[in-house]
């Protein structure tokens, strides 16, 4: 089955794109298992999100910030029992997070691991991705399933009118996929773009400061909580005003990598912004991709690779942005 997904198209084609619904595999994530008696406030005190007030059986997302306030990577958190709650990032910060994460441990009673090979991660599209019983459209609930298995409700793929259910699945290594059409790992690509709700990858490393990729707006800071590393800057971005570079949606006309710098008429000789993250779109027609640049170069128009690079069309976000806390 495939969803239609209503947005601007060439002036040559008036179908709809189209986002399958589905079932696949997400090998670019892995688990970080963090276990003990400790684990909780362990977790609360490294990351932007509160981690001991979380409930059993339940999901946030959060950052994990240098001294300066500067994403070192994201994760969804999941906190299974009141003694083990499992990370999931992106693969290829997992070991470095790991290592660094394990320094402050000290006398806390909890130990980490990277638990990626017991557990195995798919991405649900669609109708797959609500079980019967939950009410849809909240992001970050989870639910326990048959066979030690979780689900998690990720932010919705959405462009134009129509919003495209997402969950993440994850069960032990030995279990069966979960039921559904199998669904391309380049639709799943596609649908995080869309969701416009990205965890950090390696070219990103030290980049941002939370809000540069929106993660207030989507639940993925606490204003409340305690200290943690950076907590200060990113505060500060938030209660004075100081920020200013965001994240946005754009199309483009050639393919785009995270990391990659955009520019910008105004300034020619200096970067305005980064590539996040890109996905071809499945009709051919071009990619869409998530940037984090200045405010003001979004007004003056963005262009990859150099000022007169390929143009960038911006796209409306899929979530407001938030303004006040």
């Amino acid at each position: 089955m495939a969803i239609a997904l209503i947005c601007p198209m060439p002036e040559t084609s008036t179908a709809p794109l189209l986002l399958p619904e589905g079932v696949c595999l997400v090998p670019d994530w892995g688990v970080i298992e963090v276990q003990g008696p400790d684990a909780a406030t362990f977790l609360h005190n490294q990351l932007t999100n509160d981690v001991v007030l979380l409930p059993v059986g339940q999901s946030r997302l959060a950052a994990w910030c240098n001294a300066k306030g500067r994403m070192q990577a994201s994760m969804v958190v999941l906190k299974i029992s009141a003694e083990s709650v499992l990370l999931v990032l992106a693969r290829d910060v997992l070991p470095q997070t790991l290592k660094r994460l394990s320094m402050f441990v000290l006398r806390a009673k909890v130990k980490l691991r990277d638990a990626s090979a017991q557990w195995q991660l798919h991405g649900l599209l669609g109708q797959a991705a609500h079980p019967p019983g939950l009410e849809p459209g909240k992001p970050w609930q989870a639910w326990a399933l048959d066979g030690g298995a979780w689900g998690v409700e990720l932010y919705p793929a959405v462009l134009g009118q129509i919003r495209v259910a997402r969950a993440l699945h994850l069960a032990p290594a030995s279990s069966p996929a979960p039921a559904g059409q199998t669904a391309e790992h380049k639709t799943w690509a596609w649908s995080e773009v869309l969701s416009a709700v990205p965890l950090l990858t390696g070219p990103l490393y030290e980049l941002f400061v939370p809000q540069m990729l929106n993660y207030e707006s989507v639940g993925g800071v606490n204003f409340k909580k305690g200290c943690y590393p950076g907590q200060e800057v990113v505060a500060r971005s938030q209660f004075r005003g100081t920020l200013k570079r965001r994240m946005a949606r754009v199309h483009s006309p050639v393919a785009l990598q995270a990391g990659q710098a955009v520019f910008t008429p105004a300034d020619p000789e200096q970067p305005c912004a980064t590539v996040v993250q890109c996905a071809a779109r499945p009709d051919g027609d071009g990619f869409d991709a998530l940037v984090s640049g200045t405010l003001e170069s979004m007004d003056a128009g963005w262009h990859a690779g150099a000022s007169t690079g390929p143009a960038l069309r911006l796209l409306a976000l899929p979530y407001p942005l938030l303004e006040d806390i």
